[in-house]
């Protein structure tokens, strides 16, 4: 599934964004199952709705709000800051120390920064607990882009202006395809991080996103590795 990075593709590259969930740190750890089921809970607790009935609901808020999160500010006026503590309430010892990974960011020439739609506490525990928290310049999350969530094209350019992220010399990894077409659009190279040994039936939101794939540059299942060959290469 990995495919070669094309050295010519990365050597201009001085900015690398990294989306945080299933990209950094990879979709078998199962660390988002955790917070899925919190936000289950939060919205069963609000509404006063059988568990089945508020999952069911939850999806329809990410779908239509592109976050749970603004679906429930949108429709219910919930605090935010209620939300992101109470969902990121999690065991983060899911996640194994990834030595590799952390090398490889390290040698990375430029700027690296954390682009998430969680907030930058929980960016910052994955982080830490992976071993490569101390290799990023930033973190720029939910809050910072005014709880409005990747893929608004508006939170893209919130990033960039905020760092001076120019199009043409960054990459984006992302596990959703559709996170990356305004990616596309300012000029970015793209990288889809998927699931390893990846078969389609082990992710629904794969398959709502085949029309994006012409907004994939390369795809990986393997992001260390992935990176340890842009490193090699430079």
């Amino acid at each position: 599934m990995t495919q070669l990075p094309d050295n010519a593709r990365f050597s201009h590259v001085t900015d690398w964004v990294f989306d945080l969930d299933n990209t950094l740190y990879p979709h078998h750890s199962n660390l988002f199952s955790q917070i899925d089921v919190r936000m289950t809970a939060y919205v069963s607790e609000l509404l006063s709705l059988p568990r089945d009935e508020a999952r069911k609901l939850q999806k329809e808020l990410y779908r239509e709000y592109g976050t749970t999160l603004a679906g429930l500010i949108q429709r219910h006026g919930i605090d935010s800051d209620d939300f992101l503590q109470k969902v990121h309430d999690i065991d983060y010892t899911w996640l194994v120390p990834d030595p590799t990974l952390g090398a490889a960011i390290h040698q990375l020439p430029g700027r690296k920064f954390i682009f998430t739609n969680g907030n930058r506490s929980h960016a910052e525990r994955a982080a830490r607990q992976l071993g490569i928290l101390d290799h990023f310049d930033d973190i720029f999350d939910i809050v910072a882009a005014e709880l409005t969530p990747k893929p608004a094209r508006q939170t893209y350019e919130r990033f960039a202006a905020l760092h001076a992220v120019t199009g043409p010399k960054a990459v984006m990894f992302e596990d959703l395809a559709r996170n990356l077409t305004v990616p596309k659009a300012l000029g970015m190279t793209t990288v889809l991080v998927v699931p390893r040994n990846f078969e389609p039936t082990f992710s629904e939101i794969w398959e709502k996103d085949e029309n994006y794939e012409d907004d994939v540059d390369f795809v990986t299942d393997d992001l260390g590795s992935f990176l340890a060959a842009i490193v090699e290469k430079a």
